[in-house]
């Protein structure tokens, strides 16, 4: 219940120290939770949605972002309860009824994750998120449609780094690391600047025993921002792989290609 409590009234010792020409309105906590997703800090985002909602509590984006970050930090029952609330108050929301589905399908509840998942698209709309969520839900279901969900995200977010950054953790997540790639280099040739890009194109090759590429692709990633503690872990796991791991992630590559 705790994280309840922050959504509701987040962090008051936030920011006390910003400029005094600073105004923190509803649009500044938007844009720093979009800011804090990007940068793969799914708690911070969670806070910043939460001060958008204490702005408006109209405001359906920020509730869907509420939900997306809670399934990112792992909280999936905790999601869907979340957005059952959401709901309540915008029943016809696309991104909301994505999320839900999102949730149920971590939840393993896979029938009802797929009847979210087309009313999502049943409103007005057609955000990238829902193509993602639809792909989850298939990816969940053993189903071999994903990949053209996957496609569609793409095209409808104009092809962006970050579309391209969550397919590939969709497909890494699902033990899918050569597709996994394909997203992850789509996404490094989008955004190459961007630290997360080579974090995740890392974590591709390391599962599929690819060493001392994943060891280059981490040490990009920390060129681009040596605080994060993610890619130092992967960094030092990498150099730690002895032959025998390197021979049986090879094979596996191997076996499923």
């Amino acid at each position: 219940m705790s994280r309840f409590i922050n959504l509701e009234f987040g962090d008051l010792s936030e920011g006390r120290c910003e400029p005094e020409e600073t105004v923190k309105d509803e649009s500044y906590y938007l844009s720093e939770a979009q800011q804090h997703f990007e940068n793969g800090c799914f708690e911070p985002a969670l806070r910043a949605y939460a001060r958008v909602l204490e702005h408006n509590p109209q405001n359906p984006a920020a509730w869907a972002g509420q939900v997306r970050m809670l399934i990112e930090l792992g909280e999936a029952h905790e999601a869907s309860l979340w957005c059952d609330k959401a709901l309540e108050r915008f029943p016809q929301e696309a991104d909301l009824l994505a999320a839900k589905a999102v949730a149920l399908a971590r939840i393993g509840e896979l029938d009802d994750a797929l009847g979210f998942s087309d009313a999502s698209f049943e409103g007005s709309g057609d955000s990238a998120y829902l193509w993602l969520a639809r792909a989850e839900v298939l990816l969940a279901r053993k189903e071999r449609r994903a990949a053209f969900c996957f496609e569609r995200s793409g095209q409808v977010a104009n092809h962006t780094w970050v579309t391209q950054w969550m397919a590939s953790r969709l497909r890494l997540a699902y033990r899918q690391p050569a597709l996994a790639l394909q997203h992850a280099r789509s996404a490094m040739e989008l955004g190459p600047t961007v630290f997360l890009v080579w974090l995740q194109l890392g974590l591709c090759q390391q599962a599929l025993g690819m060493v001392t590429p994943a060891g280059t692709s981490f040490t990009r990633a920390l060129e681009l921002n040596p605080d994060c503690l993610e890619a130092q872990r992967a960094l030092k796991l990498t150099q730690q792989m002895d032959a025998w791991t390197q021979l049986r992630l090879w094979l596996r590559r191997l076996l499923s290609s």
